[in-house]
């Protein structure tokens, strides 16, 4: 019933639909010369043959199918790759980083006509959806047209399962339409099953197999030299509430550690210049990436407001706090500065890489702390005991690299869809 009501809704509210993306489009959240791929309308032609679409929500996500579509043109010389995600960032890493002869669309909007549009031209032979996504139109009309489809490193957050047994019967009719569910843990598995889900395996996290974050090496060398021998730690991707507390601790710490640097890296970076000012009103020194300031002698914080810059932040770091723990919002992915060992500090909430953070603390790569009071203890703690920073980065890394052969576990789990041209 609330599928029908849904698709109807979809259908009928066309005019409130337009009014929603155009509002979009003028807050920058739209590409204006990609706009009409929203609606179905493809900006590229098809490619002769066998064509697998992979569907990433955001940034985390299609980053993480990367290393599978580079394995796949190694294997599968013969198929095409389509890739669609949802935000203007995405689409604009995706550019930059898939292999040539992958191709970029922006999802269409979740209505009947749009969908019905999209899956006419591209006509898909096999469907991967990356993690947790799923749009009721466009897995029913995927379906309907017998494309077999896989949720792959599917992730089942505590939220996102406490939300479904809301709509179980929903659900349960989505999840029916997959031909198989490649989890990220048991944990996910187990979520998926309890919901509906049927032919449910755990290869392993995908995300364990991505290539080290990429670095401008003279971008680096010049921060490098202007933060010289100080203290540095990082507050990666950060959401609204975390930046003050962050400025909290650095005023508490620079005393104790002498020319203490606090480089904060927003999780969206058009928030920069109100981090900025809220920073300033706490009296401390802030200079700003997207204004080419430089870190001087007196800077307190540096705010790192740019985009796909992770990389730079990380290697410059030995100490890194994950944003989004104290904010409430489920983490974000420590694999990335694990990779590059770094020790990390996670606020009370990696609920949305849960089992990523619990091998990692289990290890001893990284600590979770529950206030804003043990998070300045173990940040001091990190930055003041060389040898535990040390052992702390080297776990964190030995974690990272552990699951070497998931993407072959992957490949096994697809081998049957890719060798009957997407039948199974």
């Amino acid at each position: 019933m609330k599928l029908t009501l849904y698709r109807m809704v979809t259908s009928l509210g066309g005019p409130f639909i337009r009014y929603y993306l155009n509002q979009r489009l003028k807050t920058g959240k739209e590409d204006q010369d990609r706009f009409e791929e929203r609606l179905g309308i493809a900006s590229l032609p098809r490619p002769a043959g066998k064509l697998m679409w992979i569907h990433a929500a955001s940034v985390g996500e299609s980053l993480s199918a990367l290393p599978l579509i580079e394995r796949f043109f190694q294997d599968h010389k013969d198929w095409q790759i389509l890739v669609t995600t949802g935000t203007v960032t995405s689409a604009r890493l995706m550019i930059e980083r898939l292999p040539k002869n992958a191709r970029h669309q922006f999802l269409p909007v979740d209505r009947v006509s749009y969908v019905r549009r999209f899956l006419e031209h591209w006509q898909p032979d096999l469907a991967l959806w990356v993690e947790s996504e799923l749009w009721p139109n466009l897995v029913i009309e995927s379906r309907a047209r017998a494309v077999p489809m896989v949720i792959f490193n599917g992730r089942m957050s505590e939220r996102s399962f406490v939300g479904w047994t809301k709509h179980k019967a929903m659900i349960r009719r989505l999840l029916s339409a997959f031909k198989m569910i490649l989890a990220q843990s048991e944990v996910d598995a187990e979520r998926f099953l309890e919901l509906g889900a049927k032919n449910v395996s755990t290869p392993g996290n995908i995300k364990f197999c991505t290539a080290p974050l990429p670095v401008e090496i003279n971008a680096f060398e010049n921060l490098n030299q202007h933060i010289g021998a100080r203290p540095v730690w990082l507050a990666s991707s950060t959401h609204d509430g975390e930046e003050i507390l962050c400025g909290n601790l650095h005023a508490d710490l620079k005393d104790h550690i002498e020319g203490l640097l606090t480089i904060i890296v927003p999780r969206h970076p058009e928030r920069g210049e109100d981090v900025r000012d809220q920073l300033t009103k706490m009296g401390l020194n802030v200079a700003l990436r997207s204004q080419n300031q430089d870190i001087t002698s007196s800077t307190d914080v540096y705010v790192a407001d740019s985009m796909g810059e992770l990389g730079l932040f990380y290697r410059l770091c030995p100490v890194v706090f994950m944003g989004k723990t104290f904010a409430k919002g489920g983490g974000q992915n420590p694999i990335e500065p694990a990779q590059l060992e770094c020790a990390l500090v996670f606020g009370p909430d990696m609920g949305n890489f849960a089992d990523s953070a619990d091998k990692l603390i289990k290890a001893k790569g990284a600590f979770s702390v529950t206030t804003p009071q043990d998070l300045a203890k173990m940040i001091k703690t990190l930055l003041c005991d060389i040898n535990k920073q040390t052992k702390t980065a080297q776990s964190a890394h030995t974690v990272a690299t552990s699951e070497a052969h998931v993407l072959d576990r992957v490949m096994e789990k697809l081998a049957p869809f890719l060798e009957r041209g997407g039948d199974t």
